[in-house]
C-alpha cells in the first residue's frame, strides 16, 4: 500500500470532507478522490461509503485509517535513524586503497583521527588491476584509487570520484648509477638498461610501454613486482632502474628519481566511493582528513627530494 494513499484515508476520517482533506493537502478534491480511488483497488471491501452529500469511512476503512498511523509512525522512527546514522560523526568508515598509497598515507591518516577525534576507520589494501578498481565501491566506503594519464575516465555514471592529488611518474636510479649523475634523461638513454616492472595489467604498465614506444625498443624487464617499496630497494642495489611516483614512494637515499624529457606521464590518485556515502558525516570527515594529508605529504615528499639532489 502506498504511504500517502493511506494517509489521505485518514485525513479523511480526521477531517469529514474531501474539500477539507484537500485543504490539508493543498491538492484538488479530484486529486483526493483519485487517491482514495487507487487505494480502493487494492482492498477487497469498501472503505467509504456516502452519507447523504458526505463521504464517510466504512468500519473497514476506520480501522486501516487507524492502522495507518501505525505506518506514519514507523515511516518517521526509520527516516529518522537514517538521519541519526547519515549525522553519526563517529559512524564506521571502511577504507581501501592501492598499495604505495596504503603504505603512505593510512599510518598518518589513523594517527590523525586517533588525536584529533574521528570516527573507526577500517583499513585494507587493494592490489587489483585498474579496471577493477571501480568494483571496489560495492565493498568498502572510500577506495584510494590510481588511474595513469591518458587512460579513459572513472565510470561516473555509477560513482563519484574526488581527485585528490596529480602524481609524476619519475625513472628511479641507483644513486651510484651513471646516469644518476644527468640532470636531463630521454627514454632512448634508459631503454637499454634493466628494469622492473608491474605484472600485466596493472597500473604503471602503460607508461613503461610509452617509455618503450619512445625509445624504439622494447625495454629489458627482469623482473615483475607490484609492490613498489620492493621495487625501491632493488633499484637502491643497483640490479634495475623502475617507474616510481614522486610522492608515494618510500623516501630512499641510494635512489635519485629523474624525469625524462620526452616521455611525460603522471597518475591522478583520486577517492572512488558510491555518491551516497558522501551524505554521511563520517565519511567525509574521513574524506577531509585524508585531503589534507595528501596536500602536505606532496610537499614533504618535494622537499625530501630536493635535498638528496645536493
Amino acid at each position: 500500500m502506498d504511504p500517502y494513499r493511506l494517509r489521505v484515508l485518514r485525513e479523511l476520517g480526521e477531517r469529514g470532507s474531501l474539500a477539507a482533506v484537500a485543504r490539508a493537502l493543498h491538492v484538488t478534491p479530484s486529486a483526493v478522490s483519485q487517491q482514495l480511488g487507487a487505494l480502493q483497488r487494492t482492498i477487497a471491501v469498501p472503505l467509504t461509503e456516502r452519507h447523504g452529500r458526505v463521504l464517510v469511512l466504512t468500519d473497514a476503512g476506520a480501522a486501516l485509517a487507524a492502522a495507518a498511523v501505525d505506518v506514519a509512525t514507523a515511516l518517521d522512527r526509520a527516516d529518522r535513524a537514517v538521519q541519526d546514522h547519515l549525522e553519526d560523526p563517529c559512524a564506521p568508515v571502511s577504507l581501501a586503497g592501492f598499495q604505495s598509497a596504503a603504505l603512505t598515507y593510512f599510518p598518518p591518516l589513523l594517527s590523525h583521527l586517533a588525536t584529533r577525534g574521528g570516527p573507526p576507520v577500517s583499513c585494507a589494501d587493494a592490489d587489483v588491476a585498474q579496471a577493477d578498481t571501480p568494483a571496489l565501491v560495492a565493498d568498502y566506503d572510500l577506495v584510494v584509487a590510481q588511474r595513469l594519464d591518458h587512460t579513459p575516465p572513472w565510470p561516473t555514471r555509477r560513482l563519484t570520484a574526488i581527485p585528490l592529488i596529480h602524481e609524476p611518474l619519475l625513472v628511479g636510479i641507483p644513486r651510484g648509477h651513471p646516469l644518476a649523475g644527468r640532470d636531463r634523461l630521454s627514454a632512448a638513454d634508459v631503454a637499454g638498461q634493466s628494469w622492473i616492472s608491474v605484472h600485466d595489467g596493472y597500473p604503471l604498465q602503460p607508461t613503461l610501454a610509452l617509455i618503450a614506444a619512445a625509445a624504439g625498443r622494447p625495454l629489458n624487464v627482469a623482473h615483475r613486482i607490484n609492490d613498489l617499496t620492493v621495487a625501491a630497494a632493488i633499484v637502491a642495489s643497483g640490479s634495475a632502474l623502475a617507474l616510481l611516483p614522486a610522492y608515494t614512494t618510500p623516501f630512499h637515499a641510494a635512489v635519485v628519481l629523474r624525469e625524462l624529457t620526452d616521455v611525460r606521464s603522471g597518475r591522478s590518485i583520486d577517492v572512488l566511493t558510491r555518491p551516497e556515502t558522501l551524505h554521511r558525516a563520517s565519511a567525509l570527515h574521513v574524506l577531509n582528513a585524508l585531503r589534507t594529508l595528501v596536500t602536505d605529504n606532496a610537499t614533504t615528499a618535494g622537499s625530501k627530494a630536493r635535498l638528496t639532489e645536493r
